[in-house]
């Protein structure tokens, strides 16, 4: 009954307004508008500056983290600060995480972890928690609830571990059932797993310089050898080099005895370069091989012992003719492939062919004397409209040009 005479009585001052409101109109026969005329402008006025400085607020939200001068993370948590002091009710809060998830690569922060608990605190507490079962499992506020997770993602690309402090964060804004709880369960579960998985451990954040790169990269590739042995050589110790750079090289010495043993009417090759990635730093390194001979047979050891499908009763083979194993295959080392025997491996600090050649040079200096007999080819995989040829001691340069002249010298 309350209720019904509330709703009669908001009815019955509406329509006394509404008469109020036309009665003067028909009444004044000028062009003279009344007082409740004049605050019904004004306060349509009102309203639309109200939605023209919210359009502005939305505009500024997704443009406002490029127009800073000083990219850093001291800014970008004032922003937020900003962000959170400036209105009571926080509209557009997912709007405003978006735009900041978009901008953390610029500002060199897509790791920290406390920038991303930060965000999180934009989102209202309590405002979001699910009261029953229906509100569970149908995802309770879901643009909400996926602006969290597509953080948690982002998070996870770029391995970011999250802390116990973020789950209680999550709780009180989403309750125990939400979903970006459970993937905050999951990924608690599944990164501190993967974090120490890997043999070779690469400090994090990996070092800025090339050469320490090029240490842990040499290190990570000798590994498959333990008489694998780590060298630094510079190039201003050869007289012909004209560059003036690093070299770190990686060799065995199984394969100082396999380039001792190479043919030598059969030539080498330097190939390169090819990349490799320590967490998110990248770099070129080269190696030294050549092709697999042509009687290479492969040597299967996945041999079952307890295998007994095929197994040789001498009663039950009596009219079975055996195929007999008239080849013998040769113990390989592991630097001996399928595609070829490597020899040798580096990083140089411009990795251009001046830098490769010294290292060739430097190379037969300290271990590798039959290098000087042997012809080295360089074979990049960039595109080049050059191939260097290394013979004896003098390098030559063979063009283009040269090989078809000598093409026409054979015909």
């Amino acid at each position: 009954m309350i209720r019904c005479r509330n709703c009669v009585m908001s009815l019955v001052n509406n329509r006394i307004k509404f008469y109020a409101y036309n009665q003067p109109k028909r009444l004044c026969s000028n062009n003279e508008k009344t007082e409740e005329e004049k605050n019904y402008e004004s306060n349509r006025e009102k309203r639309e500056r109200q939605h023209e400085f919210f359009a502005k607020r939305s505009l500024i939200l997704k443009g406002a983290f490029e127009c800073v001068e000083h990219k850093n993370k001291d800014s970008f948590l004032e922003m937020i600060d900003i962000f959170i002091n400036k209105d009571i009710n926080r509209r557009n809060h997912t709007e405003f995480i978006y735009a900041a998830l978009k901008s953390m690569k610029e500002y060199g922060i897509q790791r920290d972890l406390q920038v991303y608990k930060k965000l999180i605190e934009v989102m209202p507490k309590g405002k979001f928690i699910p009261t029953n079962l229906f509100q569970v499992e149908f995802q309770h506020y879901p643009k909400q609830q996926q602006c969290i997770i597509d953080l948690l993602d982002q998070m996870e690309d770029n391995g970011v571990i999250p802390d116990y402090e973020m789950e209680d964060m999550l709780i009180n804004v989403f309750g125990r059932r939400g979903f970006p709880v459970r993937k905050f369960w999951r990924m608690m579960y599944w990164m501190p797993k993967f974090k120490n998985l890997s043999p070779w451990m690469v400090p994090n954040p990996p070092p800025n310089d090339a050469f320490e790169l090029a240490m842990l990269a040499v290190e990570r590739m000798c590994s498959v050898d333990l008489q694998s042995k780590i060298s630094v050589f510079h190039t201003k110790d050869v007289e012909s080099s004209i560059e003036d750079t690093w070299i770190v090289s990686g060799q065995s010495v199984v394969q100082q005895d396999l380039l001792k043993k190479h043919d030598k009417k059969i030539g080498l090759f330097i190939e390169g370069p090819f990349n490799i990635w320590l967490r998110y730093r990248c770099i070129s390194y080269f190696i030294l091989r050549s092709e697999a001979p042509k009687n290479y047979i492969e040597y299967n050891d996945d041999i079952e012992v307890d295998d007994v499908s095929d197994i040789d009763v001498p009663i039950f083979s009596l009219g079975k003719v055996k195929q007999k194993k008239n080849k013998v295959a040769i113990l390989r080392s592991v630097h001996e492939q399928k595609d070829g025997t490597i020899y040798a491996v580096c990083c140089t600090g411009v990795s251009s062919k001046d830098s490769l050649l010294s290292w060739i040079r430097l190379l037969e200096k300290h271990g590798n004397p039959s290098l000087a007999d042997l012809l080295v080819l360089f074979k990049f995989i960039s595109p080049t409209d050059r191939e260097v040829v290394i013979q004896s001691k003098e390098p030559t340069v063979k063009t283009d040009s040269e090989n078809d002249s000598n093409e026409d010298n054979k015909n």
